[in-house]
Formats: C-alpha cells, structure tokens, sequence
C-alpha cells in the first residue's frame, strides 16, 4: 500500500513537469472578459426580475 502511494506521488510529479501555464497577461485578459461577463449578466438578470417583478404586481393588483 505504501509503495503504491509513492508510486502515485512519482507519476503525478511526472505529469506536473508536463503542464504548461498560460503567460501572465493571457490570464489577465481571461480574467477581465470573465468579470465583464458576470457583472453584464447581472445587469441583465436584475433588470429581467425587476420587469416580471412589476408585471406580476400589476397582474396581481387588478
């Protein structure tokens, strides 16, 4: 068991060498088109639960 555990320790350095990290500023761009997504989806999403908000009051309210 032991041997197995070294074993899986040895294969994982082994294919951690393998891996190749983006650049820095290829990071940075993901990150900001990440964060624009989120705070426009947001944006949308509220104002979509704002409108059926108002719409079912309205309904509600006849």
């Amino acid at each position: 068991m032991f041997n197995q555990a070294i074993e899986f320790l040895k294969e994982s350095k082994n294919e951690l060498s393998k891996v190749v990290f983006p650049p820095r500023n290829e990071i940075i761009s993901s990150t900001i088109a990440v964060i624009v997504a989120v705070i426009f989806l947001s944006l949308f999403l509220g104002a979509v639960d704002v409108g059926l908000s108002n719409l079912m009051s309205s309904l509600v309210m006849r």
